[in-house]
C-alpha cells in the first residue's frame, strides 16, 4: 500500500480533550492488498479491483519491439486507466472505509465495514481525501446503498 494522507484532528474524549485523529488513507496498489481489504472489511473490493485491472490490461497496447520489452509500460498504463482504490485505517491498522475513485468519468464509491455507511463515523476523513484528490466525494453521490 502507498501512503496518501493523514486525517488531522480528532474527536473529544470523555475528559473533553481533543484526541489525535490517527486515521490515514492509503492507496491499494496490488491484487493481494485488495484481497486483504475484502477480507478485513467484509465487502467485494477484491472483485472490483480484479475487474478493473483486467479491463485496463485488455486496453494496453504494447510498444513495438522485442517481446521482452512489451510489458515495460503496462504498470504506468494501469495506474493511469484503473480506478484508484483507497483504504482508511486507524493507528492499529483496522479498516474503516474503502473508496474506489474512477480515473475519468464515473461515480466514486465509498463504503464502510460490511458495506455500511462510512459517512456516519468518517465524514471528516472522507472530506480530507476529497480535498487531497481535488474532487467532491459527497455521500449522496458516493455511498451506493443510500440512494
Amino acid at each position: 500500500m502507498d501512503y496518501v494522507c493523514d486525517v488531522p484532528g480528532g474527536a473529544a474524549s470523555p475528559s473533553g480533550k481533543t484526541q489525535s485523529g490517527g486515521k490515514t488513507w492509503f492507496r491499494i496498489e496490488t491484487e493481494a492488498e485488495a484481497i486483504q481489504e475484502s477480507t478485513l472489511m467484509g465487502h467485494a473490493v477484491e472483485k472490483h479491483f480484479r475487474q478493473a485491472q483486467a479491463r485496463a490490461e485488455a486496453s494496453y497496447v504494447p510498444p513495438s519491439g522485442p517481446f521482452i520489452e512489451q510489458r515495460i509500460g503496462l504498470k504506468a498504463h494501469l495506474r493511469r486507466t484503473m480506478p484508484q482504490f483507497f483504504t482508511l485505517r486507524d493507528p492499529e491498522g483496522n479498516g474503516l472505509a474503502t473508496a474506489m475513485v474512477p480515473s475519468g468519468a464515473g461515480c466514486p464509491i465509498i463504503v464502510g465495514v460490511g458495506n455500511r455507511d462510512p459517512y456516519v463515523e468518517h465524514a471528516e476523513a472522507i472530506r480530507v481525501l476529497a480535498a487531497h484528490l481535488g474532487i467532491p466525494l459527497e455521500r449522496s453521490r458516493c455511498y451506493p446503498y443510500g440512494r
